[in-house]
């Protein structure tokens, strides 16, 4: 139980900040650093942090690609330090609350301020997912291969369930605040998913256990150079598994729409479709509350189908809701409301599934440096949707061609992915493959 409540945890940051309040309010802190006030002005503004000219509205995406491309960088080295400490817990501690802090300094972003929240953001995004590495790696541990489906659909449904309440919680504020208080509501709301993280991270702290490391080859040194060390010898060692490699692939250029669909759907709709606050808020609690449900049926289903079938035939309703977003009329809700529940029920089920699966195919005692890869294509490769959204917008100014730009990512993934076998890559890797897959 104690390994669920940190997807309740850290999915506030999910929802709250990335999902919601940070991309539209980020991107009006450019816009007032640039001064533009309409539309057409805000289009050919410029920023110039470091010299280089970007557009206000597409700001928020180059940092998002700039943060989740430093976690290229931290992930793995955090990873190879999971497998060699005895103090697991510690390092999800240590994360988590670095990442917490810096969300709670978003109530400090006012103003013109956008590099103040910029920066903070890449603090929050890279902590969240180094801490997501270490959560991750405890997965094996937990079930074995034909629970683990169920395990992982389960943290999953946890973590949108608890991200829905504090979302809720948020809209609410938001939605009654008078226009002036409206800044200060998104504010509040943003440094609130920061306290929500750093209070429910004490409870997994209390509750998990800490494993102890085995099959591990060891390297001379302190824990944190034995982890540059361990990590070389895991990046040669990869070789021996073409197979896994090849579903981080798949996963990789698949997962990059998902991502990219959450990080700027909150701004396509307001931005684009100029659909009122009420309906944003409506429709994104109702793909928060959907995503619970649709998680644990998705879960469901991968134990009659198997869940690499359950992900494949996802992928294929992902790509019609991509696709139908581009045929949304503007300003008319109800064609929004719809797509919202279409996309609830693939969207934690999707993210749920794949990561168990993936847990089949690591070898035992490398959980950490694995899991350390699959957050690269998780998070940390996923920087090539957003800048392909945000290059595509700020070259044509259209948020139509921006967004079914993304098309591409759910097919070319779906390809990838059915060419895999799947059971081979499971016994490559020493373990035994669930009944149905």
């Amino acid at each position: 139980m104690g390994w669920y409540f940190y997807d309740w945890a850290n999915s506030a940051f999910s929802t709250t900040v990335i999902a919601v309040f940070l991309s539209p309010y980020l991107t009006e802190v450019a816009k007032a650093a640039t001064g533009c006030t309409t539309s057409e002005e805000c289009g050919a503004a410029r920023l110039y942090p470091l010299g280089f000219p970007i557009s206000p509205l597409s700001f928020y995406s180059y940092v998002l690609s700039l943060s989740v491309l430093l976690q290229v960088f931290v992930m793995p080295v955090v990873g190879a330090l999971t497998d060699r400490t005895p103090h697991r817990k510690k390092l999800l501690a240590l994360f988590a609350y670095i990442g917490a802090a810096a969300t709670i300094g978003f109530f400090f972003v006012t103003g013109s301020n956008y590099l103040l929240g910029g920066a903070l953001f890449l603090i929050a995004n890279v902590a969240f997912g180094a801490s997501v590495v270490v959560y991750n790696s405890y997965l094996p541990a937990l079930g074995g291969p034909d629970d683990r489906d169920r395990i992982s659909s389960i943290g999953w449904a946890m973590g949108y369930l608890g991200g829905g309440l504090l979302l809720v919680i948020n809209l609410a504020a938001y939605q009654f605040a008078s226009d002036d208080a409206k800044g200060l509501i998104a504010r509040l709301s943003l440094a609130s998913a920061g306290v929500w993280w750093a209070a429910f991270s004490t409870l997994p702290l209390i509750m998990l256990k800490d494993p102890e490391p085995h099959h591990i080859v060891r390297v001379p040194g302190s824990a944190l150079s034995g982890g540059f060390k361990q990590l070389g010898q895991t990046l040669r060692g990869l070789r021996a598994y073409p197979l896994t490699l090849f579903f981080l692939i798949a996963f990789l250029i698949y997962n990059d729409g998902v991502q990219t669909v959450i990080g700027v759907s909150s701004q396509y709709a307001s931005d684009y479709l100029e659909l009122p606050d009420e309906t944003r808020i409506i429709t994104i609690m109702i793909v928060q509350f959907t995503a619970f449900g649709g998680a644990l049926l998705l879960g469901r289903i991968a134990r009659s189908f198997g869940a690499w079938k359950t992900v494949l035939a996802s992928l294929v309703l992902w790509t019609g809701v991509v696709g139908a977003a581009y045929f949304l009329p503007i300003g008319e809700s109800e064609p929004f409301l719809i797509l919202g529940v279409l996309l609830g029920i693939v969207l934690g089920g999707t993210q749920a599934l794949s990561r168990s699966l993936f847990s089949q195919m690591i070898p035992e005692g490398k959980e950490g440096e694995y899991f350390s890869f699959y957050e690269i294509s998780d998070k940390g490769t996923s920087w090539l949707g957003p800048l392909v959204f945000g290059i595509s917008l700020q070259a044509t100014g259209q948020y139509q061609i921006a967004i079914v730009s993304i098309v591409s990512f759910f097919v070319l993934g779906f390809v990838a992915l059915l060419f895999i076998p799947v059971r081979r890559a499971i016994l490559a890797a020493g373990n035994t493959p669930p009944r149905v897959l």
